[in-house]
């Protein structure tokens, strides 16, 4: 090989090396950037927390005194925020425990079993995916109103886990899909029954699905504010999107204490989120490494 031919070689070597550096470079400002614009609302709201109405018109974006809780004290104290996040809980834990129960039955049974009408019941529940339940809120209050459930959580609770079922047997049905035959198998050779494969064989190895499952759920319906303000109308009934919305009057608005609700609204779902991040992740993964 000629001096020539090697130098060309090392050069393109080197525009390569150069070329993936640049383009993982480009890559890294392109997250760096996104991490700062999704994380300082968030920042800002939490300043804001500790701000009184002045401070934050004159300093939005100054670092406050963290030792002045003031507005958390007055929502704490002052407010029916209580009673709002323990109606958030209550609905949203509710829900969530119906979605993924119902969720990874029918997705189980979709998955593991072929039957007749399977694909059927399959793109039935999909079709839920395209078909937003804001576009049918008439036909809802109507059918609360004839069940009597009407300014009852449970018709938030009903609607919340009719919108999560389609996306949670969309999820479940494919990883499960993924799972080896060859443990149920071995599972009916020792005797277990069916219902004994899929909560202690199958149950523990979608955890990370029911995860992801979880948290594509548990957000838009913590969050939501459409459904309550249309079926809720007693006070002690509303949950926190819904009653936050109390602190804003007409006039004035104490916009301190707002922040602080919001920065309490939010803490649950971004523990929860921290907490069950690994397994989150497993799941987003796992289809890649199968």
């Amino acid at each position: 090989m000629s001096t020539a031919t090697t130098t060309a070689m090392a050069y393109q070597d080197r525009r390569g090396i150069l070329g993936t550096l640049g383009r993982d470079g480009l890559l890294q400002i392109i997250l760096i950037a996104n991490t700062i614009i999704m994380l300082a609302p968030i920042v800002i709201m939490v300043f804001s927390a500790f701000k009184t109405t002045p401070q934050i018109f004159a300093s939005p974006f100054g670092i406050p005194d963290f030792t002045q809780v003031g507005n958390f004290v007055k929502i704490w104290t002052q407010t029916n925020f209580l009673r709002y996040l323990l109606n958030s809980f209550v609905v949203t834990g509710t829900s969530m425990v119906l979605i993924l129960t119902l969720g990874t039955m029918a997705a189980y049974a979709i998955g593991r079993y072929a039957f007749t009408g399977s694909n059927f019941i399959l793109m039935f529940f999909l079709a839920g995916l395209t078909l937003p339940l804001k576009l049918a809120i008439i036909p809802l209050f109507m059918l609360m109103r004839d069940l009597s459930i009407l300014n009852n959580q449970l018709s938030l609770i009903f609607v919340y886990t009719a919108m999560g079922l389609p996306t949670t047997v969309f999820i479940m049905t494919g990883f499960i899909r993924t799972l080896p035959n060859e443990l149920e198998d071995a599972a009916r050779m020792d005797g277990a029954s069916e219902a004994r494969i899929m909560w202690s064989i199958m149950l523990p190895l979608v955890r990370p699905a029911m995860v992801i499952a979880g948290i594509q759920n548990v957000v838009p319906i913590w969050n939501d504010f459409f459904f309550p303000l249309v079926f809720i109308q007693n006070d002690d009934l509303k949950t926190l999107p819904q009653g936050l919305t109390t602190f804003m009057g007409e006039y004035t608005t104490d916009w301190g204490v707002l922040f602080s609700g919001l920065t309490l609204s939010a803490a649950p779902i971004i523990l929860i989120y921290i907490v069950l991040s690994r397994q989150f992740i497993a799941g987003m993964t796992s289809g890649a490494v199968k």
